[in-house]
């Protein structure tokens, strides 16, 4: 698995990774925005996805015998 920070291509990626950083903001977790342009943390962790503050992982393709 590669460590990433820029946005993924893949659009189901990018919701995917979205969605779990929102949940993280609603439990508390401290936006990695210094002044985020909404307060919904849906918002938020697409913007901070989109700007290449988050790291994440996405699984090696399997190759096919």
């Amino acid at each position: 698995m590669t460590v990433q920070n820029q946005p993924p291509a893949n659009k189901f990626a990018f919701v995917h990774i979205a969605a779990k950083r929102a949940r993280q903001l609603q439990t508390g977790a401290p936006s990695l925005l210094p002044n985020p342009r909404s307060s919904k943390p849906t918002r938020v962790a697409m913007e901070e996805l989109s700007r290449g503050l988050l790291e994440y992982e996405l699984p090696e393709k399997e190759e096919e015998d």
